[in-house]
């Protein structure tokens, strides 16, 4: 087959697993993983060798380092002690645990040699967001647990993959003799640290100091990483993914350095590069070698989910207040990921290369893993949540595209009647406002891929759209109306663009969600009440006081915005023909909140 048509084939295949995990609300890499199983050594369509030829090195050896750069610049020194003593935990003394763990079990029951079953111990430390931001969406663990877990996964990632790098650097350097092994080693190390420091501060002053143009600033970041890259591997054999590493974290923690731009740039190159680059590296998948090995296999995967997954959770866990059920489930919920499955295909590219023995069954066993651990804790979280009564009610919060100050009096309001309620926005002058009234806050576009891995949507039932930017406004409803599905009301407010020429009316689809509050809630309708002294108040419905008699203390001069019902949040639309009865509390925009009897007579 035509070289062109498989690249296409792939390029498809790769959106479409991308697109079903998206509905089905299962991790994409599994589906990736399997679609390469299928592709190569099921139906022998092709594989990756056959594909790319001697070119498969290079081109794996370069997504990797973009993936761990991508990742490295998550990782702020302040994360690691800013989100409590349990993830620095996890991240420190957990990741070490399991490595010791898994190291012994794979050296006896896989029979391969030591450092190579350091070096699969190494890979299995990392879990990563890709796949428990999806997990925690259905599971709806405590908000202390799921924050644990959530930030786990993004800091655990560059740590475990610098773990992997040191052992992969250090079992290449046995290969020479036994005399050069620790100069070999010593050199690998110490090329890495000082061209990762050298290139990360250089490129992070640069950034500073608005050297590079704005346009330039994504190619040459990555043109300069992957330079440093290579001349790394040049100066000492293999530090490449260790300069990578190091120069994403110096980046990462440089003070007034805006990286915001460049890592959104990254994280869509990376997910462009793994969704392929799984599929490809599926194809080779040896099942012989894990035949040769038996039971083994099973034995090192269920010592990983069984004994070094809760061993590293309690021991983390001393002295930190969580209870018995919080740790029973942390230690079932440790899917591995992307950089799991991608190191270990790379360090496999290169060990087969030189010969190392039985560096072939690396791949699959990490593959093995990952499909038993995503495929186990997806079917089973949300269960045994439920059952320890881990689980979180059913999602009765808000989240408000938009912090103006219309929607920070709903956003106080809202805390004030305990409904979660989360406020985002692009413009950091809003946000800080917002947070200065202790209202959950993101900063950023809440589309991006740091939206999805840092944004905590699991107690949000409805979207509402309040922000003033009419390009940006319909993405985002789309957007969440997508990614929360049909149980989600996403609704934004009604614009006056429908009205006048054809030429500048509204989609009809993008139209009917434009019926948040009433026909006349427009953002300048809004803003301009607001200025004008408008409240947000809440107000109990009672048999001596009905909605009718509500609407006339203010002479009708109010916007009803929600209902509260048992605690429940309901949202008043352009379309509801919904009257409250005795009970019920209204949270309503009070144009004119002085008392009826200090009104002026009209």
């Amino acid at each position: 087959m035509d070289i062109t048509i498989l690249l296409v084939l792939v390029g498809l295949l790769s959106i479409g697993c991308q697109f079903v995990a998206h509905k089905v609300k299962l991790p994409a890499i599994l589906f990736l993983l399997l679609t390469g199983i299928v592709l190569g050594p099921v139906s022998q369509t092709f594989t990756a060798d056959e594909l790319f030829g001697d070119l498969l090195f290079p081109v794996v050896s370069l997504s990797v380092a973009i993936i761990l750069f991508e990742g490295a610049l998550t990782l702020k020194i302040s994360d690691i002690s800013g989100h409590g003593k349990m993830v620095r935990n996890l991240c420190t003394i957990g990741v070490l645990i399991t490595w010791l763990v898994v190291t012994p079990f794979a050296y006896y029951f896989l029979d391969i040699p030591l450092g190579l079953a350091a070096l699969l111990g190494a890979i299995v430390t990392v879990t990563g967001p890709t796949v428990i931001v999806p997990m925690l969406r259905a599971v709806r663990p405590s908000a202390k647990l799921g924050n644990i877990l959530r930030w786990e996964g993004v800091i655990i990632d560059p740590i475990g993959a610098l773990l992997a790098v040191l052992v992969f650097e250090y079992i290449s350097a046995q290969q020479d003799a036994f005399s050069h092994t620790v100069l070999a080693f010593g050199q690998t190390v110490l090329s890495g640290l000082v061209l990762g420091i050298v290139t990360g501060y250089l490129l992070g002053l640069a950034l500073r100091k608005h050297i590079i143009p704005h346009y330039l600033q994504n190619a040459a970041t990555l043109t300069i990483v992957l330079a440093a890259f290579a001349f790394s591997n040049a100066l000492a054999h293999e530090s490449g993914l260790l300069t990578v590493t190091v120069a994403g974290m110096i980046l990462a923690n440089m003070k007034n350095v805006d990286i915001s731009d460049i890592l959104e740039f990254k994280e869509t190159l990376s997910v462009l590069l793994i969704s392929g680059l799984f599929i490809l590296l599926a194809t080779r998948m040896d099942f012989d070698a894990i035949l040769g090995v038996g039971t083994g296999a099973i034995i090192v995967i269920l010592a990983t989910m069984f004994v070094a997954r809760p061993l590293s959770v309690f021991v983390s866990g001393i002295n930190i207040d969580l209870s018995m059920k919080d740790k029973l489930l942390l230690s079932w919920i440790a899917p591995r990921g992307i950089v799991a499955a991608a190191v270990s295909a790379l360090f496999a590219l290169k060990l087969e290369a030189d010969n190392y023995p039985q560096a072939e069954i690396l791949v699959p066993m990490v593959f093995l893993l990952i499909i038993s651990t995503v495929v186990l804790q997806s079917l089973t979280s949300a269960k045994i949540a439920s059952a320890l009564g881990l689980q979180s009610p059913e999602p009765n919060g808000l989240f408000l595209f938009g912090a103006n100050q219309f929607a920070r009096l709903i956003a106080s309001e809202l805390q004030n009647q305990n409904i979660p309620c989360i406020v985002a926005d692009t413009n950091w002058d809003l946000v800080r406002e917002a947070r200065m009234k202790n209202i959950d806050t993101y900063f950023g576009n809440p589309m991006s891929e740091h939206a999805q891995r840092h944004l905590n949507l699991s107690m949000i039932q409805s979207v509402l759209v309040i922000s003033p930017y009419r390009q940006l406004n319909p993405l985002v409803l789309m957007h969440f109306e997508d990614l929360l599905g049909k149980d989600a009301r996403v609704l934004g407010l009604h614009t006056k663009e429908s009205e006048g020429m054809t030429s500048h009316q509204i989609s009809e689809a993008y139209a009917k969600k434009l019926t948040l509050f009433n026909s006349n809630a427009t953002y300048s309708y809004l803003a301009n009440a607001v200025n004008k002294g408008a409240v947000v108040k809440t107000t109990t419905i009672t048999d001596a006081f009905s909605y009718e008699d509500y609407l006339q203390e203010y002479n009708n001069e109010l916007l009803p915005l929600f209902y509260l019902d048992k605690g429940k949040i309901g949202v008043f639309t352009s379309e509801d023909t919904f009257s409250p009865k005795s009970g019920i509390k209204i949270i309503s925009l009070v144009l004119n909140p002085a008392p009826k009897e200090d009104r002026p007579d009209e």
